[in-house]
């Protein structure tokens, strides 16, 4: 069994594990179904570099300091989004309303830019203040400018500074989960 990006289960392992192949992709299925157990938003993050700008389905998603306001983001590195952010600099954070789980698998893939509509894969954004394309119907957003790119192996961690907050919407409603839906990553 192949784990997300590599050709195997991937360590180290605890000494309880053996060195067996099949010991080692049972305790690797094992952890990946601990991990997923794990709560995570799903979001969807907007990226831009020159003209071009894409929406992708995103949940490694935390705050990581109050002074500055800072977002940080996981992104797997051959993504589209990896290479719009490290160009462009710039990544806007747009919540899903939980009635709308069904948008996320819309931004699973790079997305077709529709300029003369301003939408991605059909749905209307707009340009943010950092230029990053904002979701029309996300509840909320949150626009940053990155400040530091952290290389994690297959993915990297960007954060960046909130420059630009907003409610679309009431401020009340309730946002996605990956539990709302049958989605799993990570592990």
């Amino acid at each position: 069994m192949a784990a997300a990006g590599g050709s195997g289960p991937i360590g180290p392992y605890p000494e309880r594990v053996g060195e067996g192949d099949e010991e080692r992709v049972e305790y690797d299925k094992l952890r990946r179904r601990v991990l997923w157990t794990m709560p995570y938003g799903l979001y969807a993050v907007g990226s831009r570099a020159g003209e071009r700008r894409n929406l992708m389905t995103t949940n490694w998603v935390t705050q990581v300091s109050f002074d500055p306001k800072l977002i940080g983001i996981g992104v797997e590195k051959p993504a589209l989004t990896h290479e719009l952010i490290v160009e462009g600099q710039v990544f806007s954070l747009n919540t899903i309303a939980r009635d709308d789980r069904a948008i996320v698998r819309k931004f699973t893939k790079p997305c077709e830019w529709d300029a003369a509509a301003s939408t991605l894969n059909g749905f209307a954004v707009h340009d943010g203040a950092t230029g990053a394309p904002i979701l029309d119907q996300a509840p909320a957003f949150v626009d940053c400018e990155v400040r530091q790119a952290v290389d994690l192996g297959g993915h990297t961690f960007f954060i960046g500074e909130v420059v630009d907050v907003g409610f679309q919407g009431p401020e009340d409603t309730e946002v996605l989960r990956m539990e709302d839906t049958r989605m799993n990553y990570g592990g």
